[in-house]
């Protein structure tokens, strides 16, 4: 909880203003009332207002302290400025009128809120599916410079344990161009939220230990990240206990500045990733935050739509640090 707080600390100075598409929702509303009410920042919540103050009394919620906006009552004005906008941001995809149609979906306007700076973050996912997050993410706020993709990754927090899991949400079968950019991208995760990275590119192999085109590709996406992060200490192929055991790293990497004491672990594709973080949060009592968008030119993140509030609350406070 002491690095938490760290998380807290910081977005409390920083006074950012959050987005919550999911008002509606009430894990999403007890959350956002909490992030208010401990001034981590300005909380917007999308939806009904006669729906939403429904949810507050239910629980007894004060909602003094949160901006509640209604897409369907949006003036008319600012809503003009925002399908102007959206069609300009989609170069033609869209007309006018899809615009207006888009802007319905919670969402959409969420992140058009976040595009035209008022909102500096987002979080959505708790009540709808990940490509209902990604997909205007990527066509409004899109990529930052020099990355053609984004990825989801985890941080796993055990006591004063904290570490990074990607890509354990977005990609399912990357190629090697495609993992290097994970491991660059998990990188800028880990120092937005504290952590030095070291980062290492997990396989069933350690250092030619063992061959095949699935050893091939981490190999080469290894490669390729250090080429274009130099700076990042950035190793593979490793096993995990190479990668996480100092003894194990001594013994079969020894030459390597990340065996043994790496915190950013990149998985060779989804399976693996979504698997890794699910048995290290059920068997290893680690808590999973995300994911988190990365590669995004604002911070997003992606909640689980089996998310507690407690989710809800921890995910936003680590997306506002990104901010």
């Amino acid at each position: 909880m002491k690095l938490f707080e760290t998380f807290k600390n910081k977005v409390k100075e920083q006074k950012r203003t959050l987005v919550l598409p999911e008002g509606e929702d009430q894990r999403v509303l007890g959350a956002a009332v909490r992030l208010a009410n401990e001034e981590l920042a300005k909380v917007i919540v999308l939806g009904s207002k006669e729906n939403i103050q429904a949810l507050a009394q239910k629980d007894n919620l004060d909602l003094d302290n949160l901006q509640i906006i209604d897409p369907a009552e949006y003036p008319a004005d600012e809503k003009q400025v925002m399908v102007d906008k959206l069609v300009e941001r989609r170069k033609g995809k869209n007309t006018p009128e899809q615009a207006v149609k888009m802007l319905e979906d919670v969402n959409y306007f969420g992140t058009m809120l976040v595009y035209l700076g008022k909102a500096d973050a987002m979080v959505s996912g708790a009540a709808h599916a990940t490509s209902d997050t990604v997909r205007p993410a990527l066509q409004i706020i899109k990529t930052k410079p020099g990355m053609r993709r984004i990825s989801g990754a985890f941080l796993m927090q055990r006591g004063d344990e904290r570490y990074v899991f990607g890509d354990s949400a977005i990609n399912i079968d990357p190629d090697a161009d495609t993992l290097a950019e994970i491991a660059i991208q998990s990188a800028e995760t880990a120092r937005s939220i504290g952590i030095d990275p070291k980062v290492a590119l997990l396989s069933f192999s350690t250092k030619g230990s063992a061959a095949g085109e699935m050893v091939d590709k981490v190999v080469e996406a290894t490669k390729l990240a250090k080429e274009r992060d130099p700076k990042t200490p950035i190793d593979g192929e490793l096993q995990f206990d190479a990668a996480f055991v100092p003894e194990v790293g001594a013994t079969k990497a020894p030459e390597s500045d990340v065996a043994g004491h790496a915190n950013v672990f990149i998985f060779p594709e989804l399976q693996s990733g979504n698997i890794g973080y699910k048995i290290a949060q059920r068997l290893g009592g680690f808590e999973a935050l995300g994911p988190v968008l990365q590669g995004l030119n604002a911070p997003i993140s992606d909640l689980s739509r089996g998310a507690s509030e407690e989710d809800v609350y921890k995910v936003s406070i680590v997306t506002l640090a990104q901010a």
